[in-house]
């Protein structure tokens, strides 16, 4: 029987594809002889129409022998001479007709024309890839497709696999073209006030001459001019048209071309502000409609005003969110929460009315399970008091469960017997008060697992309580009084007293939502700061059954912070984020939740939150106009639901103005006039104070692109350690300087976009101080 599993996918030619073959015969080695086009045919046919968009192939992807992967030689050289074949998608042909068709005839395109054309607008690189394609018994399959709007030359690479373990590949082409077209070349995108003279280019691969009316619109933005003209296409030639397309404010632009009744083709870009972005947000929780006052930009630029409206899921929500998203992230702690979070997931969604996935957890916790144990071959006590609780939560894994058992006696061996845990040269008491809650934690979380467990436990906890009560007196703040509380082993008036500490450091925002901050000097047992979102959670864990706390205040802040994909930090933050947000929202929500968001009682934007999409966050955004000055906004939910939170931006850009940060100046010498495709210097010159690592961003106008081998040579002359270039950007990182020693560079740009151009604002910075800046306001270029 012929069987075989196929990986098949389809990129553009000039994506990545181009140098791919040497590197498949290198790894088929053998079987490398299918790539030189010795395999199964590979023709594609594409029919659409407006009720069946979805085209199919109509021949096999492959024809796999049972023992060596190819089809026998008579077959594959009939079968290869017809893939060879040249497949044209051909749009625009009459109804009912097919608007696409093979390059076999040109009956279409000589057939009646449609009223319009139908616009591409669809243009990946990318745009089928298979993993796993089963062939039938005869070794072939066939794979539907929708072949992308890109007129080009399209590669196809198919590697596959026999049951007997043959490898084989191979790799085809055909080509997606039109009679005639239209083809407009676009930025990537322009500044607002930006005016550029966009070409056209206009293609005829008819044996005749073509005479078509070209049309240009657009949205967002104003064509300026005619634009509508006749073009006149030689046979088999193309020409070249220019329109100006002038950017008047900020946002998304569509640009439409049509040629005629044979195509019409849709382009878009966005138009970026040239201002300085200034926000402000609010959040808070929708337990209760909100009502606050913001105060927007006075200078604000013409449609620049933008409102945006964030609500974060409940407890549920956060769950799922966290639980498809953990074991993507890197790092030692990050692999110790996903592991955690995979064994306490069953029990955390049970509480919530959730079933769980039992095959998603293993696979969650198989992945991160063999991360922690290499890294617990050999730890320190910091990583073992880490990966304990971790370890520890699969009771059901032999392997887990005795590696928890071993880290947890690790760190109950690192107790001193003042009672305290770690600790070293250099360590203040508030970094070993907080090490020894850690360590705390982690030894009690082996104490259900052994008699020996519980012994150590018991034993570690008592002695550790006597280092807490011996040192309460010095405990000058809230955070590390709220992780002894959180580390579970502190009951009657040391646990009051704690408490108390906890609740005269905490602080209420405008909003009314309150947090736990982190006082200078203040680090966790690793060392490092801890963030305000770390803080706040370990007080809802220390506060949890205290009458006297404001934990719903305290839950509005954990829900503002929570960000989907990323959480609330790293693994550590996490952990005790996602624990206190348990504690805090335990209730499911309503299955649907409207939320409304009013400026001065007239509403602005509204949306639903579904309770079956809890993983996503509702976003919310909208042009917000004559939003300058004081304004009354309210967020309200019906019905109201306190384990929602909500995130508030009023953003807007005004214009720039020379600042100087703290020491820190910038100059910018860019050429006031370009020619299209010659190079331009381009000379900027930083001071800072000695020693002080910078960052320089030069924005470019659009269009403009960066001569690399300028600044390799500035990087092989240590004048910059490294460079980075992006839309619209370059970015120089400067090493630290001597005192006195300014810095000067001299690069070269080449600009590719005729007209009138918006720079943007450039700006140095410092590595260590992001918050030193020196801005430069935005310069203009012209180009010829």
């Amino acid at each position: 029987m012929k069987r075989a599993l196929l990986i098949v996918g389809v990129l553009f030619v000039g994506f990545l594809l181009g140098t791919m073959g040497d590197n498949i015969r290198r790894l088929f080695g053998a079987s490398a002889s299918a790539l030189a086009g010795s395999a199964a045919p590979m023709v594609y046919k594409q029919e659409a129409s407006p009720s069946s968009p979805a085209p199919a192939a109509e021949e096999p992807m492959m024809d796999m022998d049972d023992g060596e992967g190819a089809a026998s030689g008579e077959r594959t050289r009939a079968q290869s001479a017809k893939r060879r074949e040249i497949i044209q998608i051909i749009k625009g042909a009459p109804a009912p007709k097919p608007t696409v068709a093979t390059a076999e005839g040109d009956e279409q395109a000589n057939g009646e024309p449609e009223a319009s054309p139908p616009s591409r607008a669809w243009f990946p690189e990318t745009f089928l890839f298979e993993p796993l394609v089963v062939t039938d018994a005869s070794g072939q399959a066939a794979v539907p497709m929708k072949v992308p709007d890109r007129l080009t030359q399209w590669r196809v690479l198919a590697l596959a696999h026999s049951r007997s373990g043959a490898q084989a590949g191979a790799v085809t082409s055909f080509a997606g073209t039109l009679p005639t077209y239209v083809d407009p070349v676009v930025p990537a995108f322009l500044r607002a006030g930006d005016a550029v003279r966009l070409p056209v280019q206009v293609v005829n691969t008819t044996t005749a001459s073509v005479e078509q009316p070209l049309k240009l619109t657009a949205e967002g933005a104003v064509v300026e001019g005619s634009g509508t003209r006749t073009v006149r296409v030689p046979a088999q030639g193309s020409v070249v048209e220019y329109v100006t397309v002038r950017a008047t404010q900020p946002g998304p632009v569509s640009l439409q071309a049509s040629l005629g009744t044979t195509d019409a083709v849709v382009r878009g870009f966005d138009v970026m502000p040239t201002g300085r972005p200034v926000s402000q947000t609010r959040g808070g929780s929708l337990a209760a409609p909100r009502t606050l006052t913001l105060e927007g930009a006075s200078e604000a630029e013409a449609g620049s005003e933008r409102v945006r409206l964030l609500v974060y899921p409940g407890a549920l929500g956060m769950l799922r969110a966290e639980l498809s998203t953990a074991a993507g992230r890197g790092g030692l702690a990050e692999d110790a929460y996903t592991l955690l979070l995979a064994g306490r997931a069953p029990t955390l969604l049970e509480t919530l009315g959730e079933k769980a996935d039992a095959a998603s957890l293993k696979s969650m916790g198989s992945v991160s399970g063999q991360r922690v144990l290499r890294a617990a071959r050999a730890p320190d006590v910091p990583t073992a008091a880490l990966l304990a609780q971790a370890a520890l939560a699969h009771p059901e894994n032999p392997v887990l469960s005795r590696l928890g058992e071993r880290l947890s006696a690790q760190v109950a061996t690192a107790q001193r017997p003042d009672g305290t845990c770690q600790g070293g040269e250099g360590w203040t008491l508030q970094r070993l008060l907080v090490a020894t809650a850690d360590c705390a934690q982690a030894v009690r979380a082996g104490a259900s697992r052994s008699v020996a467990g519980k012994q150590r436990a018991a034993a570690f906890t008592t002695r550790a309580m006597g280092a807490f009560e011996r040192n309460l007196s010095r405990v000058q703040d809230g955070y590390t009084a709220a992780a002894i509380l959180a580390s579970g082993g502190v009951t009657g008036s040391l646990q009051e007293e704690l408490r108390a500490k906890v609740r005269e450091a905490l602080k209420t925002r405008e909003d009314g939502s309150a947090y736990l901050p982190v006082e200078t000097g203040v680090v966790r047992a690793d060392g490092t700061v801890p963030g305000e979102t770390e803080a706040t959670a370990l007080a809802v864990l220390a506060l949890a059954g205290d009458k006297a706390a404001p934990l719903a205040d305290l839950g509005t802040s954990l829900l503002a912070g929570y960000q989907p994909g990323w959480g609330w930090g790293d693994g550590r933050t996490n952990l005790l984020s996602l624990q206190a947000a348990m504690a805090l929202f335990s209730q499911p929500l309503p299955s649907q939740v409207q939320v409304v968001l009013e400026r001065d009682g007239k509403t602005v934007t509204e949306g639903t939150f579904d309770a079956k999409a809890l993983r996503d966050v509702l976003a919310m955004e909208a042009a917000a106009p004559g939003s300058s000055g004081a304004h009354t906004w309210t967020v309200r939910a019906e019905p109201a639901v306190p384990g929602l939170g909500y995130s508030l931006t009023l953003s807007a850009y005004v214009p720039w103005k020379a600042e100087k940060g703290q020491g820190l100046e910038l100059a910018v010498k860019a050429p006031a006039e370009a020619k299209v495709g010659m190079p331009v210097e381009v000379t900027v010159q930083a001071a800072s104070p000695a020693n002080m690592a910078l960052q320089l961003r030069y924005a470019l106008p659009a269009g403009v692109q960066v001569d690399t081998p300028s600044l390799t040579k500035l990087v092989e002359e240590e004048k910059i350690s490294k460079y980075d270039v992006e839309d619209g950007a370059l970015m120089l990182s400067l090493p630290p300087r001597g005192a006195g020693e300014p810095f000067q560079a001299s690069f070269r740009v080449v600009p590719t976009l005729a007209g009138t151009l918006q720079g943007g604002a450039s700006s140095l910075s410092s590595v260590e101080r992001p918050d030193l800046v020196s801005y430069v306001p935005p310069s203009r270029w012209t180009v010829r």
